[in-house]
């Protein structure tokens, strides 16, 4: 179990982050400095250095905190007791929800070729494999248990996510609907991509 000092150190690992996403989305990654960072939180430069070697760590860091958050929402969704279609519908709330809190960060980190390479690029992708696994799983699950047509699965998944992260795109949040009541309709037509008739 984390100690007192461990969850403070992490607390405020992530409101930087969280400021940091949302100067870089501003400002874009190149106009955005430690400085610019440090200001926004009220901290000094050296302070920010603390927690992070330099900008390319902190951006780093961001996207693969958004990547894990992900995969742990998603397993706390498949720990209810519900039956397998009921828990796709609920991920896939899960997602858009989390998608639309955390805007800024997923805009970042849609293509991360452009701003990763190396081992930080592989932990990346390798994150991104793991989400997409677990609805892969979770789809295999529900065609197993005769709930969902029978159909190619990763194309599936690849349609599934790829419309519930074009959602960034084209949310408002002066629309008609606030975000969980979006998130519901959004994963109500969706499943009807996957389930028996």
């Amino acid at each position: 179990m984390p100690s007192l000092r461990e969850k403070k150190t992490a607390k405020k690992k992530e409101e930087i982050l969280q400021s940091a996403i949302s100067l870089i989305t501003e400002k874009g990654y190149h106009n955005t400095t430690m400085e610019d960072i440090a200001a926004k939180l009220l901290m000094t430069k050296g302070s920010v250095y603390y927690y992070f070697k330099d900008k390319q760590d902190l951006l780093y860091q961001s996207y693969k905190m958004l990547l894990e958050n992900s995969i742990n929402r998603f397993n706390e969704v498949m720990k209810y007791s519900l039956p397998v279609d009921e828990k796709l519908r609920k991920a896939m709330q899960a997602h858009t929800e989390y998608l639309i809190t955390q805007k800024n960060g997923f805009e970042t980190g849609m293509k991360p070729e452009h701003f990763f390479d190396g081992v930080e690029l592989l932990v990346i992708l390798d994150l991104r494999s793991e989400y997409a696994t677990c609805f892969d799983e979770i789809i295999t699950a529900g065609i197993e248990a005769n709930l969902f047509k029978e159909m190619d699965i990763k194309i599936v998944r690849n349609l599934i996510l790829g419309a519930l992260n074009w959602v960034i795109q084209w949310y408002s949040p002066d629309g008609n609907k606030n975000k969980e009541e979006l998130a519901e309709t959004i994963s109500n037509h969706l499943m009807c991509i996957l389930i028996k008739s």
